[in-house]
């Protein structure tokens, strides 16, 4: 598990982390270098390599999956730079698509509603609470987020927020909530009684007549 055995994605995930030695206190990351160990063999010509690699992947599998409790199958599909924090009952199916810099939590299950059925895809960025379950051919847009314990049956906008079971749709805030909350909302000056009216900015004119030298 050292970077000289490593590529670009598993340092990127190695990167949400905080350093190179990260794997030596995260457990989540020996199911992540696993997964990743797992597609560069995919990748191999065949041959007798590969073929003794793939074995020993799969004992590295089995005895990951059960110390940890990540299931993370080398057949799905996992961007770079994949952050799961804490560790067991995290169950993703191998037909799952997950995007760039997602987030997982314990618990997480990400998996079909049927036998042989369409399974989930995370564009980049999603971020998904504790216990959190996505089920079906749904998709999550990106930098959407799932709270703890959610149900999502459905798709989500890009830079939603699902809650709930049956998981629903948090409205987006408007950009004037937004710069209320930010302390940015403009608020319209009353006129004194007896005032002229405003000048619109498009009616005011300057020549340097007007302004002199």
């Amino acid at each position: 598990m050292t970077q000289g055995h490593a590529d670009i994605d598993w340092l990127a995930d190695l990167a949400r982390c905080g350093d190179t030695r990260a794997w030596r206190r995260e457990q989540s990351l020996w199911a992540l270098w696993v997964y990743r160990f797992g597609r560069r063999v995919d990748a191999m010509p065949e041959g007798l390599g590969r073929r003794w690699r793939t074995k020993a992947y799969w004992l590295m599998f089995r005895v990951v999956e059960t110390v940890t409790g990540i299931s993370l199958p080398k057949e799905c599909r996992i961007g770079p730079g994949l952050r799961i924090w804490h560790f067991g009952g995290i169950f993703i199916n191998p037909a799952t698509v997950i995007g760039a810099h997602c987030t997982l939590r314990q618990g997480v299950t990400l998996g079909n509603r049927e036998p042989d059925g369409p399974c989930p895809v995370l564009e980049d960025g999603v971020e998904l609470g504790a216990y959190a379950q996505v089920l079906g051919g749904v998709r999550l847009g990106a930098g959407c987020r799932i709270g703890a314990m959610a149900v999502v049956l459905q798709n989500v906008p890009a830079g939603a927020t699902a809650v709930g079971n049956p998981a629903r749709i948090l409205p987006l805030p408007s950009a004037s909530a937004q710069e209320a909350g930010n302390g940015t909302a403009v608020v319209p000056t009353p006129a004194m009684p007896g005032a002229a009216a405003p000048v619109p900015d498009a009616a005011i004119t300057t020549s340097s007549a007007s302004v002199g030298d």
